[in-house]
């Protein structure tokens, strides 16, 4: 197993798109073991109306790695937030394994609507810091929890398993918008946001010392032709893709999206910072493409200006983490040095 970079790295669980459910198992498996063989510390798993259960995929995770810690997407709509802890807890205490925590606001509208969640933007943010902090509390089994929010309101509660304090949760928050930093900034956990181009590397402090995190696909291989054979061949133009995109654009109200949207419909054909997938919608982040060197070098403008933790997108195969790993490792000797 490789060393693990002094940036957290974390990786992304792949979602159901069809087929069968043992071929969709045998992807998740696979996907967590290359993870964890890389050096990543975890795994994303998404949760959305089209999707499986997060906390079922989850166990799939842990059964099938070592070490590697699953992050789990919450919702508030979904679920209350005594079963997350329960199910937190319970999985830590079967597998000895920590679980992260994920937490979104948002969603596409219609996903929302359909579950009768009218809930504005910003007062989603309202309700997920209440949500969460009923989750902290619980875990850490300090005595029956009672709170009373304008969303939630739980009286004399109290977590059975208690939670291995060695296995207190990472809290990532989208840090898209205000509402989320805010949001992140009362959790005292981690805002994650997707990262802007060259030039626009700006941090988005959460914390006393400025950390955040970003959501980004890295294709990188020692000559820049090669990347780019890689990126257009993993990525290539679909106009259905397109099409869905555009649609899925009317129907969220999501900061991050609409950024992103913004942003490729400015970027240049061969940028490094590259926003083809996107909008091709097979993925929901940006891909910094091109050169070892000239990747390491858009890297390091964010680990310079706070970024401390990398969500990379779904990996294409086990070899890919030996391309990640040696552009995060440049990236990271270049702040050194600095």
């Amino acid at each position: 197993m490789r060393a693990k970079p002094s940036v957290a790295l974390y990786s992304t669980c792949p979602p159901y798109r069809g087929g069968s459910g043992e071929t969709y198992l045998q992807h998740v498996r696979d996907v967590a073991r290359w993870s964890e063989a890389g050096g990543c510390e975890g795994i994303l798993v998404y949760t959305d109306n089209s999707l499986f259960d997060p906390w079922l995929v989850s166990q799939v995770v842990v059964e099938a790695t070592r070490t590697l810690t699953p992050l789990v997407a919450v919702q508030p709509v979904y679920m209350h937030p005594y079963t997350v802890a329960k199910m937190m807890a319970t999985l830590s205490h079967l597998y000895g394994r920590r679980i992260d925590l994920n937490m979104v606001a948002g969603g596409f509208k219609n996903d929302l609507l359909a579950l009768n969640d009218e809930t504005p933007h910003d007062a989603r943010y309202e309700r997920l810091v209440e949500y969460t902090s009923i989750i902290l509390q619980l875990l850490a089994g300090a005595g029956p929890v009672t709170f009373r929010g304008r969303f939630h309101a739980v009286t004399n509660l109290t977590l059975v398993p208690k939670l291995d304090p060695g296995l207190s949760p990472r809290v990532t928050v989208s840090g898209s918008s205000e509402a989320g930093l805010a949001a992140a900034r009362v959790l005292n956990g981690l805002s994650v946001k997707y990262p802007g181009p060259l030039g626009q590397a700006e941090a988005q402090p959460q914390d006393g010392n400025g950390a955040y995190g970003i959501r980004v696909g890295i294709i990188a291989r020692e000559r820049e032709e090669e990347a780019w054979v890689t990126a257009h061949a993993r990525f290539p133009e679909d106009r259905r893709g397109q099409v869905t995109h555009q649609l899925a654009m009317k129907v969220s109200d999501s900061s991050w999206h609409k950024q992103l949207s913004d942003v490729s419909a400015h970027q240049g054909a061969a940028d490094t910072y590259w926003m083809v997938p996107f909008q091709n919608y097979k993925t929901f982040c940006p891909y910094l493409v091109g050169s070892y060197d000239r990747v390491a070098e858009e890297l390091g403008r964010y680990l310079a200006t706070g970024c401390c933790f990398i969500i990379h997108d779904v990996p294409a195969s086990a070899d890919e983490f030996s391309h990640i790993g040696t552009v995060i490792a440049r990236a990271s000797a270049s702040v050194t040095q600095a």
